[in-house]
Order: C-alpha cells, then structure tokens, then sequence
C-alpha cells in the first residue's frame, strides 16, 4: 500500500534524487562503527568532493579515510553526493578557480580555461601551477567549512538515531 502524499508530487528527476539522499542516509546511519568515525567518513568525503581532483577524488577520500582510521564506506558514499549535484559543479569549479586566482594573486588568465583534464594534465608542472593549483587553493574555502559542518551534522544525526528511546 502506497502513503499517502501531502501536496504537489516532485518531478520525477528530483524525485529520483530525493529517494537516492534518503537511501544513502539510511546506509549511513546504519553502518556498524562509530558515529565519529562515520561522521568523520562523510566529511572527508564532502572535503574531497569539492577539490579539483576530479578523476582522483574516490581514492584519495578512501585512502584519506583509511589513513584516519575512519569509515571507508561513509567516506565514498559522500564523495560520491557530488555527482548528485552535477549540473551545479562546474559553477561552483568556476568559482572556486576564481577565489583560488584571488587568493595566490594572481590576475585569472584572459584566454579560454579548459576543465577537461585526464592524469597526464595533473602530471603536467605547468597545466598544474595555471589551472590545478589555483583551484584546489579555491577549493579550501568552500571543502573545509563544509566538511565541518558535514562532520557536525552527521554525528549529531547518527548519535540522535541510535540514542535508545524512552516510552512515555
């Protein structure tokens, strides 16, 4: 049997990604491990979501979790949260390009950016210190605060779900 449903029905794509957060949350919260080392997971996750290292991020959030001692699992499933919102990301890449560029001092370049890169362009001295390093620089104002706060909630969240409850 279906719930019921109170007011105007989500289009069917955020509907979709409505039910995506909820299942993920859900795996979050059940994980058998600690909730700061869940919340911990998470936020590295987040962290690595929001660096430049594009074809890298999985494994360097993985591999930072392992080296924390923290929650693999949790770590990949929030990384992940950002390919969710991929028709933002390139936007908030720009952005973060732009207060990187601000940051060092730099003027940002006049000519056309590409964000298309492969391994070799990480390998690349010069496509690094132009395009790369400006970015993750950016990317620090935006990653950290939300790793933060992502750190706050989740073990809030976790602590609150597995809190044994009380009749009354």
């Amino acid at each position: 049997m279906e719930e019921p449903r109170y007011g105007p029905r989500l289009p069917g794509w955020l509907e979709r990604k409505k039910k995506w957060l909820a299942d993920h949350h859900m795996t979050l919260v059940t994980i058998a491990d600690t909730p700061h080392s869940i919340a911990l997971g998470s936020a590295i996750g987040i962290f690595f979501g929001f660096t430049p290292f594009w074809s890298l991020k999985t494994l360097l959030s993985i591999a930072v979790a392992w080296i924390c001692r923290c929650n693999k699992i949790a770590a990949a499933i929030a990384v992940t949260l950002h390919d969710v919102l991929i028709f933002i990301m390139p936007a908030v890449y720009f952005g973060e390009y732009k207060v990187g560029c601000w940051a060092l001092h730099r003027p940002p370049p006049v000519h056309r950016i590409r964000f298309h890169f492969g391994l070799h362009d990480y390998l690349n001295w010069a496509a690094f210190q132009r395009v790369v390093w400006p970015a993750f620089v950016g990317s620090l104002f935006l990653a950290i605060p939300s790793a933060i706060a992502v750190y706050c909630v989740m073990r809030m969240l976790i602590s609150r779900a597995r809190a044994p409850r009380t009749a009354e």
